[in-house]
């Protein structure tokens, strides 16, 4: 026995890696090769088995960026391998070291049947159990070249994140294509070797580790290195009671679950996702099939769509596989959205067409909300995901702060409502796990919650294309199921770790127990701040699609009610689901390669098309012919016309009326000045805003010497993840652009003031604002026109605000999020950038201002001391940004940003401002006009959406909830006749709950603080 610790762990590593590994499949013959390379997009399994192959020498480089290669492999099994198992070893030229950003293959049979995928980390494909020997084989496989885009590949003229853009050079050269003998007891003897160094480098100095050392070497001593498969079964002799230790009886619990995290686009486009997802799920088929206990989970409704759709070889195993409860759909989702930037409704339909297809396509519906990866965790969700029938959340990415470590690991996540929902982050702190000896010490370790809890999960297997969990992980989880100074690892589904683990933190009496946490507000995460602002036009797309959305959901269902018309419920769904996945948590975000950004502007660009048609066809059917122009904004109602999370909002579908009071523009000086009786609006020959009067107060908006809707230049080149990060050293530097090239004042027809003002950003880049001023309005209106074209620069704009707020409220679906304007701790330090949908409002006692917005997710606030020792306020939209990776042209082009300045409002003058900017009324040209079909009446609740039932029965579906933060007692009315009326879930579904009234078409409402109801209405 050697005592030096190092010289073991040195001398068994080589032996692992340069002897043992390589033998596991020593015993080999080479493929007879040939193959098919197509000129452009996949083609279906069907036709790339019956293309023309021509021969291939293995080595020859194969593959331009994101091309396909079909290589059809055969060859004759030797005599000699009767008996043993036999695998076709594929190795296209893979590295390591990036198992899911690179090239991928998926072999098939002559017949289409998948066999299952090869990948960096898994280069093998199964032949035969048992050969009989002198079998024929034939194999194809489907490679896809899929650049990596990591690295100074980045920077290069030529980048490969759009295939119009991408080298035509082929980027790899394959290395091996063999038939070759699995052999069994060398790859035991590798597990057995993997585990235990990884166990004794987490073990303190004493006995165990001790044994454990002279165990390994004596299997090394055992093992002839010129007879590794003669004397493998005799090393593992050597290593039996060290393995079969068991674990003390406190042991951490380990409840691993196969997964595979895979972003539905990210640095591939959406139509590589198909074929990931169909290459990872055919392997864990395959793996379940070889393995009694394994599960594997996986999540988002529309990535088993596209499997059904296009790869039904691949489906029947993943139905067959879910029937035996092995294959296990996770998260009840459409995708793995992001949880900030979606609206309510938006988030609602994540749930609604998620849980309906699992439950119509495979006979389930996921208990728990599965995200691991998304950027920051809205306070809204606990009442969203119970109220859409959840029991549990899931999620992983908070372990990625920069500042502050999360406190908890097990707990109970309050929401904006007071909704309390079972959380559970994993210790291991990540969601790729291999099972590793440094992993399972590293979740013992961390956990915070031993007191009240006895486990944790581990998601275990290579992402993003990697291939899913590996046998290897399979062995080692065997092995750590009981064994000695490691936590105990099972298989199990997340449903049952999360059951255990309620009762153990809930008594029966349904109380949290003495001693449960729970954690109040948004998770925030302390990273990826840019995601509220790359890719503007990414992001202007998704909001104006969720509002269309839900209005053409509306006059669909007046048209239906009033007049029969058909509802069209296979054109929404479709429409839903194209935005639903774009609100994936790497593309609403704005941080996939260009070529995913692209195509996410065109398809924004057909739903919007889309959506305006069916409204049009709606409204052409509701106000028939004729030639009288109706006004109309929405086809429900709401006090003062107030709503949120994606609503539409009206006063009835009457004229609307103009406010009888009118604008002056003057000049006082050089400034100008926008006077309507209610705000006084001064700019500065800069074509800043000096001024800005409530006149019903006589207060100013604007600080003393402050100057408002300045636009501010900072250098933003993060330390790390360019599309994803702005570092807090950002702020260090600042240009202000006040220089003036052009600045015109005039009353339009409509007796609106507009001020144009045109600026030079830089040789390559302009700006144009307009500001309006429409009568009887307290909103300063401002349209942004930019012609953008800088490199890592952030362009914000500022309003010095002579408010004192110690908060800002900031919409989130169906509410608002109140935050500290203070940086009293690290905590509020670390929210340097923060979420907002369509408006953000700060208030002292008796005053208010809000900015409102209709493309903007991201600001920053700061509390600044005046020259006469006052505490002023200083809010700022994030509007555009110019990152580098992964797509170099970031928000190059023109966009246009709408937002205004709010002069004197309460927050639910900033919830109704902002409704109004993101959903203008309409003009119709009809006959006659008609009454609103849903009307809502009550201080503080605002309607969300009207549509017909997802279940076709023709119900009429109604979702209200309290916009406020207080208590709202009120009525919801339907104009229409109607036999009965009950609360629902968000799936949709009656609970149970009848209201007591003698015409459920009127129904009495009690809502608590920001609480979503839905009212389904039988007609």
């Amino acid at each position: 026995m050697h005592d030096d610790t190092s010289l073991t762990v040195g001398r068994v590593t080589r032996v692992l890696t340069e002897r043992l590994w390589p033998a596991v499949h020593a015993v080999s013959v080479p493929f007879t090769v040939e193959a098919h390379t197509l000129p452009g997009e996949p083609v279906p399994p069907s036709a790339g088995l019956a293309l023309d192959y021509a021969p291939y020498a293995v080595g020859s480089p194969w593959g331009p960026a994101w091309g396909t290669t079909w290589f059809r492999l055969t060859g004759d099994v030797p005599a000699e391998w009767a008996g043993r198992r036999v695998e076709a070893v594929v190795d296209l030229g893979f590295d390591v070291a990036e198992p899911g950003f690179q090239c991928e293959g998926l072999v098939y049979r002559p017949d289409g049947s998948p066999v299952k995928a090869v990948n960096p980390r898994n280069h093998w494909a199964l032949v035969s159990p048992s050969a009989d020997g002198g079998e024929r084989v034939e194999l194809f496989v489907e490679a896809a070249a899929n650049p990596i885009v990591f690295g100074p590949v980045r920077w290069k003229p030529t980048h490969q994140g759009d295939v119009r853009t991408a080298s035509p050079e082929p980027l790899y050269a394959t290395r091996r294509m063999d038939l070759a003998v699995f052999d069994e007891q060398v790859h035991a003897l590798c597990l057995d070797l993997d585990v235990l160094l990884g166990l004794q480098a987490e073990l303190p100095v004493g006995q165990r580790r001790s044994r454990i050392l002279r165990a390994l070497d004596d299997a090394v001593d055992r093992l002839d290195l010129a007879d590794v498969a003669g004397t493998a079964a005799s090393a593992r002799t050597a290593l039996t009671e060290v393995l079969a230790r068991p674990a003390g009886a406190s042991a951490h619990t380990i409840s691993a679950v196969g997964h595979a995290h895979i972003d539905s686009a990210w640095l591939w486009p959406v139509r590589e996702t198909v074929r990931k997802v169909a290459r990872t799920t055919a392997s864990m088929a395959a793996l379940i099939d070889e393995t009694d206990d394994f599960v594997y989970g996986m999540s988002s409704a529309q990535q088993y769509a596209w499997v059904k759709e296009h790869r039904p070889e691949v489906w029947s195993r993943i139905v067959d596989a879910v029937a035996a409860g092995r294959f296990l759909p996770l998260g009840g989702m459409w995708v793995e959205s992001d949880a900030v930037m979606p609206s309510g409704e938006s988030m609602v339909r994540q749930f609604l067409y998620g849980q309906r297809f699992f439950e119509q396509e495979l006979g389930l519906r996921p208990h728990g909300v599965w995200l691991p990866d998304s950027f920051g965790y809205s306070p809204a969700l606990p009442q969203l995901v119970r109220r859409a029938g959840f029991d549990w959340f899931f999620t992983q990415k908070i372990s990625w702060n920069q500042v502050n470590t999360f406190p908890h690991h097990t707990f109970l996540w309050e929401g904006i409502d007071g909704s309390r929902v079972l959380t559970h982050f994993p210790p291991m702190d990540t969601y790729n796990s291999e099972l590793s000896g440094a992993e399972l010490a590293l979740a013992d370790r961390q956990f915070r919650d031993h007191r009240i809890a006895s486990g944790s999960i581990a998601p275990v297997g290579w992402g993003d294309g990697g291939g899913g969990t590996t046998r290897e992980m399979t062995g080692r989880a065997e092995r750590l199921a009981d064994l000695e100074g490691s936590p105990r690892v099972r298989w199990e589904h997340p449903d049952d770790f999360y059951a255990r683990t309620h009762d153990e933190l809930v008594g029966e009496d349904g109380q949290p127990r003495p001693g449960t946490p729970v954690w109040v507000g948004e998770l925030y995460l302390e990273l990826h701040r840019a995601t509220l602002t790359s890719q503007h036009r990414t992001k202007a797309g998704n909001r104006r699609c969720e509002h269309l959305l839900v209005e053409a959901e509306l006059w669909a269902a007046t048209a239906a009610v009033r007049a029969g018309a058909a509802y069209p419920h296979d054109e929404l769904d479709a429409l839903w689901k194209q935005v639903l996945l774009q609100q994936f948590h790497d593309i609403l975000p704005g941080t996939s390669i260009a070529w995913v950004h692209r195509e996410a502007v065109e398809q924004y660009a057909r739903v919007e098309r889309a959506a305006e048609e069916l409204v049009a066809r709606s409204l052409a059917v509701l106000v028939g012919d004729g030639s009288d122009r109706i006004a109309v904004n929405g086809a429900g109602s709401a006090r003062d016309g107030v709503a949120a999370g994606g609503a539409v909002v009206a006063r009835g579908a009457a004229a609307v009326a103009v406010p009888d009071t009118s604008v002056e523009l003057h000049r006082d000086g050089d400034d100008v000045v926008l006077d309507n009786g209610v705000a006084r609006v001064t700019l500065s020959p800069e074509g800043l805003v000096t001024s800005a009067v409530d006149l019903r107060t006589g207060r100013d908006a604007i600080a003393p010497g402050g100057a408002g809707a300045l636009l501010q230049l900072h250098p933003d080149l993060p330390n790390k993840w360019d599309a994803w990060d702005v570092d807090r050293f950002y702020r260090n530097t600042v240009r202000d652009l006040r220089s003036v090239d052009q600045l015109d004042a005039a009353i339009d027809d409509d007796g609106v003031a507009r001020v144009v003002v045109v600026r030079t950003i830089s040789p390559e880049s302009t700006v144009r604002q307009t500001f309006s001023l429409a009568p009887g309005s307290q909103t300063l209106h401002v349209e942004q026109e930019t012609d953008w074209h800088e490199v890592e620069t952030f362009l914000k704009v500022a309003f010095p605000l002579d408010v004192r707020a110690d908060h800002t409220s900031a919409e989130t679906q169906f509410g608002h999020l109140r935050r500290p304007t203070h940086v009293n701790t690290s905590w509020e330090a670390a929210r340097f950038e923060t979420s907002m949908h369509r408006f953000v409002h700060v208030e002292e006692p008796g005053f208010g201002v809000a900015l409102v917005n209709d493309s903007t997710y991201g600001y920053d606030v700061a509390r600044d001391w005046v020259a006469d020792g006052s505490l002023t306020t200083t809010l700022r939209l994030s509007l555009l940004r110019a990152p580098r990776f992964p797509d170099p042209d970031t928000d190059h082009g023109v966009h246009t940003h709408r937002y205004g300045l709010v002069i004197g409002t309460d927050v639910g003058g900033a919830a109704r401002e902002g409704a109004r900017l993101n959903t203008p009324a309409r003009t119709a040209t009809g006959a006659q006009g008609f009454e609103p079909l849903v009307s809502v009446e009550g201080d503080g609740i605002a309607l969300s959406s009207v549509k017909l039932a997802a279940d076709r029965s023709g119900d009429l579906v109604v979702r209200v909830h309290e916009v406020l933060g207080g208590r709202a007692a009120g009525t919801v009315r339907v104009a229409d006749r109607v036999s009965s009326v009950g609360a629902a879930n968000l799936l949709e579904e009656p609970l149970g709950d009848r209201p007591e009234t003698d015409d459920p078409a009127t129904v009495a409402v009690v809502l608590g603080p920001f609480e979503v109801r839905t009212l389904r209405f039988t007609r």
